[in-house]
């Protein structure tokens, strides 16, 4: 598995983010997700997950629970209508 970490503003960090929107979106999960297995789930270190959370917590677009990370009711009613695609 690998892991790396990104900066902000990076196209790198730009795909991380689009990553982590994907997996919180995806069918094969329903609910919320812990930020160790969605670390996992995208290949990134924690800090870069931290970093790439707390700009999509800033634009509204995830919610931090402390450990838990949940899409945003915005977010999800967007993919409902199918004005998402990633």
């Amino acid at each position: 598995m690998r892991h790396h970490r990104t900066q902000a503003g990076s196209d790198e960090h730009r795909s991380l983010q689009r990553a982590i929107v994907g997996v919180l979106l995806g069918e094969e999960h329903d609910g919320a997700w812990t930020r160790e297995a969605l670390a996992a789930s995208v290949h990134v270190d924690p800090a870069a997950l931290d970093d790439a959370l707390a700009q999509l917590q800033a634009h509204r677009i995830v919610v931090l629970d402390g450990e838990r990370v949940l899409p945003t009711r915005c977010l999800q009613r967007l993919d409902e209508l199918e004005l998402i695609g990633v």
